[in-house]
């Protein structure tokens, strides 16, 4: 006898959620973190902002990873826009970061 499980869930169109991981180049696990943690007090601030949590990989600490949510899109394009977003991107991550990857997503509500 097999048993169905009916799974409900629905899924938060409007609500963005980002994945940001950063592998920090050798030697540079200090800096790195520095720079993006310096990055959370203003974010948490915007309008548009739900959650901004910074995270350290367990299995590879040079691995620094943002979770991020915002209210909608725009919010989020918003916080990308911002001064101190874009100097990290183009200004600190080059001499920090060995590789890196930036996701976003939907919550699944179940």
């Amino acid at each position: 006898m097999s048993q169905q499980t009916e799974l409900n869930f629905s899924v938060n169109q409007q609500q963005l959620v980002c994945v940001a991981s950063f592998l920090a180049k050798e030697g540079r696990q200090a800096e790195l973190l520095a720079a993006l943690a310096s990055l959370v007090s203003d974010t948490r601030r915007e309008a548009g902002c739900i959650r901004y949590e910074l995270n350290i990989s367990r299995d590879e600490p040079r691995r620094i990873t943002f979770v991020e949510k915002f209210v909608d899109l725009a919010a989020f394009e918003q916080h990308c826009a911002k001064e101190a977003i874009a100097h990290y991107f183009h200004h600190i991550m080059p001499d920090l970061v060995e590789s890196y990857h930036v996701e976003t997503y939907h919550q699944v509500i179940v």
